[in-house]
């Protein structure tokens, strides 16, 4: 007796054990979704010991965290009314009185800074004393601003446009937590709707905290519609394919069964719930379907074959249960090559994915058998999809092309693969942050605006280290920093830098009077005069705490920048370090540039190097699996070659359809890669059953699988298309590629595997007929049905 049919008399003479075992295993990770909680950063693509986030942490302990900023603006020549002027400044009175935020800044806050010559320091008075009442006067604050304070350009307004701008300070304590998405939800937004339907006016807002709770919500809601989705599709082409009602809902209880132990994993390893992870649980729906067509469509042939229920579930443990278990081990290991990544995102990516996909399995082989031993047989209706006309032709069709047309099969192999690698020349790589956004969403059309009118939201920090107290300060240090400014102002993807420079240069401007000519450094001379009204007043300490740390060691130079991708980003950066190494000798300072953004970008080079390495490392393993399957190497080339193609076609659909590679689309190879193989081993495993039945001759072999995994295959391949197509149902631009491009990889795989595969045996029959070199493998996929029948017996 072998294993896989004592595995099925354990399991069928123990069917209220199991059901017990599984229902408490289901209670106790449903328990475990309480610890799911959503991330409320963005994914950190690195390594935690990698240079960019060492810089990028060092940055955070010398001044905080810089994603804080939630920004309002306002482009409408009404809002210099009395009325609207005023209505704008109170808007952000409202915000400042809020636990949550650390400080705003609006035109009502502007200070100007003045010469007290008695006192010999400088004062800070506001901007004008009374909300304005007429138009006139509204107009003269307008051109004092905009003409004679030169600091506040581009970070209230921008003088070309007449846009303003308000920036609120969320406070940094809350930035990372819930907090801050019931402050945007409940407060934040619906006071700006309120002010908007009160004035007319429209307000965008922007801001990286803003951005990521929108965003964060956009994947919580999509969660929902992709389960429900790929829920609704696979079990409607489900019962399409097997007209059963019965056979549906089994089905549904399984994949049900295993969303929830996917939301359980999550909550039990306590990760947090990110694009990546969000994908798991219609990702199991959608892998667990094909799990059941092959189950249900052994039960039901059996049934068909001999009418007894006892000996078609036994058959159905037995034979399908091994080549499942390959199909569904090979699988995981495309995703568990992730683990061997050292970014924790991916791995937890992988290891949750490889998990599941194991546990759907069990789910399946214990789950389906067990309830249809408790059903009446199945009807005769219910066995009719076995022959239908239309399967049958599909696959007359392609064994029609395995038998006379192979010639033209490798031709077009060939064809498509050059086509593919140029396809693969045209690939770009992008590190966006906002480019997978819905597009369609007014956040995404707000963070345009700012890049118009303000050059960007999202910061990019240049870390300036003196390496002795007090050393900001000094004239020789302002005067390199201005340096990088001016660089900096140089690039129409960067917004203008505000640094210490920036009030050094109005200290001078204040000095003399407050004209605006004298808005630079000092000169040397200019310098003692200049620091010593600085030193005698605290009316600029709180607005230099922004720019330089408490020693006077360390400063900031902060520019915003537009969503640009890694390849501009490379060529900005170039430019900037040529500078800095220029004027900053190492020897003397240690300069950095860094932010959250430019870590992003920096993660998504990393992720390619190490997609190559984890795509690669599936191939092994794969190969490996063969290897141990079949003992044969000529049919590790031939079982690889129809998987990889696939891959190959869809890099090169990337390249012309301008579908970048980034975080979202990079999984597109391991799960299709992972999952293709599946329809090579059931089609191996059944041709080498069918090898030992026609005594090693090859073509009978070869037809004789094709008619009978070709059903199954197809029918999988058609659930797997259209439970990856819901992916494209989202807002995310990533995830719909990663939709569109798994689904077409897939039908790729299936056609590669059903007419390529065997065409390829075929064509090297002579090489791989003989026994001594296609040995006994170490491990029976499926037992030769002769023995089985013995054992039922």
């Amino acid at each position: 007796m072998n294993f896989w049919t004592k595995v099925a008399g354990i399991i069928l003479r123990n069917r209220f054990l199991v059901l017990i075992i599984i229902a408490g295993i289901t209670a106790f990770l449903a328990s475990q979704t309480k610890y799911m909680k959503f991330s409320y950063s963005e994914a950190n693509l690195l390594p935690e010991n990698h240079e960019a986030n060492l810089e990028y942490n060092k940055f955070l302990e010398i001044f905080g965290e810089e994603g804080n900023l939630v920004i309002l603006g306002i482009k409408d020549s009404t809002v210099f009314t009395p009325e609207k002027f005023n209505a704008w400044n109170n808007l952000v009175n409202k915000f400042d009185d809020r636990e949550e935020i650390d400080f705003t800044i609006s035109i009502a806050d502007v200070k100007k800074l003045k010469k007290d010559t008695k006192k010999r320091k400088f004062v800070l008075e506001p901007l004008y004393e009374e909300d304005p009442t007429t138009t006139k006067e509204v107009l003269a604050i307008k051109k004092q601003l905009f003409e004679k304070l030169p600091f506040y350009d581009n970070l209230l307004f921008n003088k070309e446009t007449g846009t303003l701008q308000t920036a609120i300070y969320i406070k940094k304590a809350i930035i990372n937590t819930p907090l801050r998405r019931d402050f945007i939800f409940n407060y934040l937004k619906p006071t700006i709707e309120a002010f908007e339907k009160e004035t007319g006016m429209d307000v965008r807002i922007s801001g990286m905290p803003y951005i990521r709770t929108l965003n964060a919500q956009n994947i919580q809601d999509e969660i929902q519609l992709f389960v429900g989705g790929a829920l609704g599709i696979t079990a409607l082409i489900f019962f399409f394919f097997f007209r059963s009602f019965r056979a549906t809902f089994i089905t549904l209880l399984v994949v049900i069964i295993g969303v929830v132990w996917a939301f359980g994993f999550i909550g039990l390893f306590r990760y947090e719930i990110t694009v990546l992870s969000a994908l798991i649980p219609p990702l199991i729906i959608v892998i667990g379907v094909p799990n059941a067509v092959f189950l249900i469509n052994k039960y039901q042939q059996e049934i068909k074959k001999h009418g007894q229920q006892a000996k078609a579930l036994q058959r159905v443990i037995s034979k399908i249960g091994n080549a499942t278990l390959m199909t569904n081990i090979t699988t995981a290991s495309g995703f568990a090559t992730f683990v061997f990544v050292k970014s924790n995102l991916l791995r937890e990516f992988g290891i949750l994915a490889s998990v599941n996909i194991i546990s759907i399995f069990i789910l399946a082989l214990l789950i389906i058998p067990i309830l249809y031993s408790f059903m009446p047989l199945p009807k005769k209706k219910h066995l009719n999809h076995l022959e239908k006309k239309w399967i049958e032709n599909v696959v007359n069709w392609m064994e029609k092309m395995v038998r006379n047309h192979r010639i033209t099969v490798y031709f077009a192999t060939v064809l498509i693969i050059v086509i593919s690698i140029i396809g693969v020349y045209k690939i770009r790589v992008s590190g966006s942050l906002i480019e997978d956004m819905p597009k369609g969403m007014d956040f995404y059309k707000d963070i345009r605006f700012f890049e118009k009118e303000f050059g960007g939201i999202m910061p990019l920090e240049i870390l300036i280290d003196t390496k002795k107290d007090k050393g900001v300060m000094k004239l020789s240090t302002l005067k390199k920093m201005d340096k990088i400014n001016e660089a900096i102002e140089t690039f129409p993807e960067l917004s203008k830098p505000i640094s210490v420079v920036n009030l050094v240069k109005y200290s001078k401007q204040a000095y003399y009077k407050g004209n605006p000519r004298y808005y630079q450094l000092p000169t040397g001379q200019e310098q003692s005069y200049i620091f010593a009204y600085t030193k005698n007043s605290n009316s600029d300490a709180s607005m230099l705490k922004t720019f330089v740390d408490s020693t006077g060691r360390y400063a900031r130079i902060t520019t915003f920048m537009k969503d640009i991708g890694t390849d501009k980003m490379d060529v900005i950066q170039q430019r900037l370090r040529s500078v800095i190494n220029k004027e900053f000798p190492s020897d003397k300072y240690s300069v950095s540039i860094t932010g959250k953004a430019l870590v992003f970008i920096k993660g998504t080079n990393y992720l390619i190097t190490n997609l190559v390495l984890s795509l690669s490392l599936a191939i092994l393993l794969i190969a490996l699996f063969m290897a141990w399957m079949f003992r044969s190497p000529q049919m590790i080339l031939i079982s690889l070659i129809p998987n990889i193609l696939p891959l190959l076609i869809t890099a090169g659909l990337m390249g012309f359809f301008d579908i970048p590679i980034k975080p979202s689309t990079i999984l597109v190879f391991s799960i299709a890669f992972g999952i293709s193989v599946d329809d090579t081993i059931h089609f191996l495993a059944k041709y080498r059953q069918e090898l030992i039945a026609n005594n090693w001759r090859i073509k009978p072999s070869v037809y004789a699988a094709l008619r009978e995994t070709g059903v199954s295959m197809f029918y999988t391949s058609i659930v797997l298309f259209f439970g990856f197509l819901v992916f494209t149902l989202s807002s995310f631009g990533g995830t719909i590629a990663l939709g569109g491009l798994v689904s077409v990889t897939l039908l790729l795989a299936m056609v590669s595997n059903l007419i390529l595969l065997p065409s390829l045996l075929l064509t090297f029959e002579k090489k791989i007929a003989n026994k001594k070199v296609f040995k006994e493998p170490s491990i029976k996929i499926f037992p030769n049905s002769d023995e089985t029948t013995e054992e039922s017996e």
